[in-house]
């Protein structure tokens, strides 16, 4: 099977079956995608699929339709996105392990929304769980990383 992961076509060999994130961690080395609960409660697996977050530990590589974007392929070779950028900046990771589907869940946030209220955020993150409780350091890195994206539009 043919996909589009990180802008390049690559092809698979895993049985349709299998979820997204087991050919994305083992077959194609794309290890920032973590395994947390592999019931899509938790949030680790998430990823982009034609830009909207989603669990790939529950996606079957069947059921792909889209390009397919990981934390690895979320900036560009020669710079970080700017929610990479805050999450540095504001030291969220504390373990780290939750952090690349936190990091792509605020990403499709501010795709869609560069100026989300406290509530929003809470929304779209709501799903992403952190078991070190960093989330008033992730608000405000989604919140600096807005800024900075409203900054490059004007």
């Amino acid at each position: 099977m043919d996909l589009i992961v990180n802008r390049r076509r690559v092809s698979v060999r895993s049985d349709p079956d299998t979820p997204l994130l087991w050919v994305l961690r083992d077959e194609l080395g794309l290890t920032g995608t973590k395994y947390g609960c592999g019931i899509a409660a938790c949030g680790a697996c998430t990823v982009h699929i034609d830009g909207q977050a989603v669990r790939s530990c529950s996606l079957e590589l069947a059921d792909v339709e889209g390009s397919i974007t990981t934390i690895e392929g979320l900036g560009t070779p020669d710079a970080l996105h700017a929610v990479q950028r805050a999450w540095i900046e504001n030291q969220v990771a504390q373990c780290g392990y939750c952090q690349s589907g936190q990091i792509m869940a605020a990403a499709a946030l501010l795709a869609e929304n560069n100026s989300p209220k406290d509530e929003d955020i809470d929304a779209a993150l709501s799903g992403n769980l952190c078991r070190c409780g960093t989330y008033v350091r992730i608000r405000a890195a989604v919140k600096a990383a807005a800024a900075e994206l409203r900054r490059s539009k004007s």
